[in-house]
């Protein structure tokens, strides 16, 4: 089966307090096409300016991660991203009435259940993964962090925490699926040592934090003064630290809940890249800091390796076609079952972008193959051919006048098998200019993020004989 790229199936929403400003937001998540991936909107804002969900716009890691682009601020994203990612969806539109993601109660537990709400569905594109070839590491000594990707075949976590504090010993976590995450790992929540605490009330900060969305560490004896300022802060009159270190704002939800909420911060921090990650990420230690700087390696070595005309042009079905059959049959001269072109999706004067679908009514696939149908390469090509066809004829005045004839094909290469349900993809583009009715093209034929075919054309325009 094909691993399909997946949004929501209705927009949903949810309001509450950001942690460190305290501020109420109402925040919206909603279905976006293919390939558009996490994008954040500020509706509160004129304009509604968006910032997209990629480690290049991490503007700070205190506390949390934000994003920051153009003035526009989007802080403590990590719980939400991860709960997107780890739920599988690959495209969301997150409107947002404020400057800070709501903390609920500490953990991605809230986002999975909204996500859930509004269900998952498939879209008519693959998924873009992100396949190391190499091991990729990352090393804070300043913090005794390190982590490091290795290839792997499907995407596995590891973490390890020690903090050489008498209360919080060596803990380790792992997802090995994501079929986990929702119930195993979404529930863990944040957690803070109680010199960090106040330091950060001392800065007013956490004015959203209250008695249940952050596990509080305790290493040390306090007085009665202590007691009385955290009794005030957690509005509980009977606070107090368990035998463990631990205050009893809240009860543990796992034996290693710290561990299991710093992996669900890792995956947070890394969808950040851009990409889904075909690698097993091993982290000790980790935190938003070096999450984002190992976050940030991985997107340049992806960009590197990623060549721009190795990306898919985007398909939106939503958007009407420049060309739909009726105006593709007003230019060309092609006719069922030899039109093998459906839609044009885009052109300039130098490119072209044309779709087929490929269904089982095609004729071809009586006798290529009975019992296992592909489309020919030879339909291809016609179809490719058809597509630049398109651009020729729309330079003339009287595209009914006129024909096109191939006089060379170069470079041909057949990648991947195109069969019935697929979508092809046809991204053309002039190699010089149209000169003396002849066309000099280079195209790639796509379906979802993999290219089936690529090939160099020569054809000729002439008018029809006695016209």
């Amino acid at each position: 089966m094909k691993d399909l790229q997946k949004t929501l199936g209705k927009e949903v929403s949810l309001k509450g307090s950001g942690l460190h400003t305290g501020q109420e937001v109402t925040l919206t998540l909603r279905p976006a096409p293919v390939n558009h991936g996490y994008k954040f909107r500020r509706i509160d804002l004129e304009g509604m300016p968006i910032v997209e969900a990629l480690v290049e716009f991490v503007k700070d890691t205190e506390r949390g991660t934000r994003l920051f682009k153009d003035g526009v601020s989007i802080s403590t994203t990590e719980h939400l991203l991860a709960a997107l990612y780890g739920m599988g969806i690959d495209n969301a539109l997150i409107d947002l009435d404020g400057p800070e993601v709501p903390i609920i109660d500490g953990s991605a537990a809230p986002w999975v259940t909204l996500i859930e709400e509004a269900g998952i569905i498939d879209q008519e594109a693959e998924r873009v993964y992100f396949e190391l070839k190499h091991n990729i590491s990352h090393v804070d000594e300043s913090r005794k962090t390190e982590i490091m990707a290795v290839p792997a075949t499907k995407p596995r976590y590891s973490v390890m925490i020690q903090f050489n504090s008498k209360v919080l010993d060596t803990q380790y976590a792992a997802l090995e699926d994501f079929s986990e995450f929702a119930n195993e790992f979404a529930p863990a929540r944040t957690f803070v040592f109680l010199h960090e605490l106040e330091l950060l009330i001392n800065h007013d900060l956490i004015k959203g934090g209250d008695v249940s969305n952050a596990i509080v560490f305790v290493d040390r004896l306090l007085s009665p003064e202590q007691y009385k300022k955290l009794s005030l802060f957690f509005n509980k009159p009977d606070i107090e630290v368990r035998e463990e270190g631990i205050l009893n704002n809240l009860e543990l939800r796992y034996y290693n809940e710290p561990a299991r909420h710093k992996l669900v911060d890792l995956i947070g921090d890394l969808a950040l890249v851009g990409a889904r990650l075909k690698a097993h990420v091993i982290a000790a230690r980790p935190g938003h800091v070096a999450n984002v700087e190992f976050a940030r390696k991985i997107r340049q070595t992806m960009l590197k390796t990623q060549k721009k005309d190795e990306v898919p042009p985007v398909y939106d079905p939503n958007v009407p076609p420049l060309f739909d059959i009726m105006a593709i049959r007003r230019l060309l001269p092609h006719r069922p079952p030899f039109l093998l072109i459906d839609k044009i999706l885009e052109m300039s004067d130098k490119h072209i972008v044309g779709l087929k679908n490929v269904t089982m009514n095609e004729a071809f696939f009586v006798g290529h193959f009975p019992d296992e149908p592909v489309m020919p390469g030879v339909l291809q090509i016609e179809a490719m051919a058809q597509t630049g066809g398109i651009l020729v004829m729309s330079t003339v005045p009287d595209p009914e006048n006129y024909l096109t004839y191939f006089m060379k094909i170069n470079e041909v290469k057949f990648r991947n098998k195109v069969v019935p349900g697929d979508t092809i993809i046809f991204a053309l583009e002039l190699v010089s200019p149209i000169r003396r009715g002849l066309c000099h093209m280079r195209g790639k034929a796509w379906v979802g993020n993999k290219i089936v075919m690529e090939a160099e054309m020569l054809a000729q325009i002439a008018r029809k004989p006695n016209v």
